[in-house]
């Protein structure tokens, strides 16, 4: 198992992903094929079951894009599901305390960083993958290349974000910024204050020296975001670059 992503950044690169939310393989594979370099499979606000997402992590497995899924809560069951079928990264919404994550990260993280429960699912070939034979280095591996990447979206986590960003197994933070400036008491707003919250997020990250992801909603926010720092940008979806392309094709023909 390696996660490409994480490489990346590591090596002084940027990322750049989307989130999924048309709930089509084809359309993944299609992402993969044009360089991207991760799809945010969301089960938060899609209707994704396991079975299904484990359909989108084997077509961005085929071509080779990183598959990360945002969990529909924080909970162990949708925590050690993903990872068991695969998930190189999971996006964790509406954290709100050091306590909840420090609970993610021992649902999530092998012993000695936690506790998840051992099982040999797809993810590791069900068990046949050759990063799989020796449990020790597989724990280590998976505790490596599977990312857990609580997002600041709610004042909660922003308050205390410092002391989350410097858990140990915690391997990054996801800003979303709209439901950051609905935290900040101002719903779409993004003043000084919503400013100074993403840079603390940024902060955070850096002296902890882990990633930092942000969504953006169009390409003016990535280059803002790329240039002042942030590690990755994820932006917009499969379904909004479908309707822009499609809407921007038609307004062309019709001219």
């Amino acid at each position: 198992m390696k996660n490409t992503t994480r490489e990346k950044i590591l090596a002084g690169g940027k990322a750049f992903g989307t989130f999924s939310h048309l709930g089509s393989a084809y359309a993944i594979e299609a992402l993969g094929l044009i360089g991207l370099d991760y799809v945010i499979i969301d089960t938060e606000h899609g209707p994704f079951s396991e079975e299904a997402s484990a359909d989108f992590i084997r077509a961005a497995e085929l071509r080779g894009i990183s598959p990360f899924v945002r969990v529909r809560d924080s909970s162990r069951p949708a925590v050690l599901r993903m990872l068991d079928i695969g998930a190189q990264g999971l996006i964790v919404p509406n954290v709100r305390s050091v306590e909840e994550v420090r609970a993610l990260v021992s649902y999530s993280k092998y012993f000695p960083m936690g506790e998840r429960g051992v099982a040999f699912g797809r993810g590791s070939g069900f068990g046949r993958m050759p990063f799989a034979q020796d449990k020790v280095k597989y724990f280590d591996i998976c505790n490596r290349e599977q990312l857990l990447i609580p997002q600041c979206e709610t004042k909660g986590c922003l308050d205390n974000i410092e002391e989350i960003a410097a858990i140990e197994g915690v391997d990054g933070i996801f800003v979303g910024p709209a439901d950051l400036s609905v935290a900040l008491g101002k719903p779409t707003v993004y003043d000084e204050a919503h400013a100074k919250a993403i840079e603390r997020v940024l902060a955070a990250c850096k002296a902890a020296g882990k990633l930092s992801f942000i969504y953006t909603s169009d390409a003016a926010g990535s280059q803002k975001y790329l240039k002042m720092g942030y590690d990755s940008v994820t932006q917009g979806s499969d379904a909004g670059f479908l309707m822009a392309g499609a809407t921007a094709a038609m307004k062309a023909a019709l001219e």
